[in-house]
């Protein structure tokens, strides 16, 4: 069994992320203040908190529909290149399941792969230019090669961790942090740890409202 996953599931999921993001919006503020303005985490909590809000008042929601107003609170709540482009993901996330009432993991794939490509049309960024595109590509990569959600979420939160933690050993090429130069060697850019830290949260809800089967 693949799994799929309804609307409501994305209600439910959009939750999880925000609490997720939320747990660990201390550690993304400290990564941010590093090479940026030090409020990622605490902009991309406020701008879930409203997600889940405004998800959550949906009537008959659909993953569309839910996908989009998550990028609305995104784009409005977050503001900055962070917010544009977080919101560009769930915008193009969005766009892909247009009036898809399930998502199985071949949804998921191409939604991820169709946010991921609007990530780096809008942000001009490609894989090693210490960005959320490093965490983002080999989780897209991941999710694709899986034949399930269950081993998707799990290889994709995976992916997006190394991903992540690769940004470490890179020189930034984008926003504030690409004028510390070298310096930016060293530390873990905070985008990139928001998606792993994303990822990480669909993986805990899958198996904790569906198991591992």
């Amino acid at each position: 069994m693949t799994g799929a996953m309804n609307g409501q599931d994305f209600v439910s999921m959009i939750r999880s992320i925000q609490r997720a993001i939320d747990a660990e919006q201390a550690e993304l503020n400290t990564l941010d203040s590093a090479l940026g303005d030090g409020d990622h985490g605490g902009a991309l909590a406020t701008a879930f908190a409203d997600a889940a809000d405004k998800v959550a008042a949906l009537e008959n929601p659909s993953p569309s529909s839910v996908l989009m107003a998550t990028s609305q609170s995104l784009l409005n709540r977050m503001g900055g290149a962070s917010g544009a482009l977080y919101g560009t993901l769930f915008l193009r996330m969005s766009a892909a399941l247009k009036d898809c009432a399930e998502v199985d993991v071949a949804g998921w794939s191409a939604a991820i792969s169709a946010g991921l490509a609007g990530v780096q049309a809008r942000g001009k960024s490609a894989p090693g230019d210490k960005t959320m595109v490093d965490a983002l590509a080999p989780a897209a990569t991941a999710f694709a090669a899986a034949d399930t959600l269950s081993s998707a979420f799990a290889a994709a939160a995976a992916a997006a961790q190394e991903g992540a933690a690769r940004t470490a050993g890179m020189v930034a090429k984008f926003g504030r942090a690409k004028f510390v130069g070298e310096r930016a060697v060293g530390h873990v850019d905070a985008g990139a740890r928001s998606i792993a830290v994303l990822f990480a949260a669909l993986q805990r809800y899958w198996e904790d409202e569906h198991g591992k089967a």
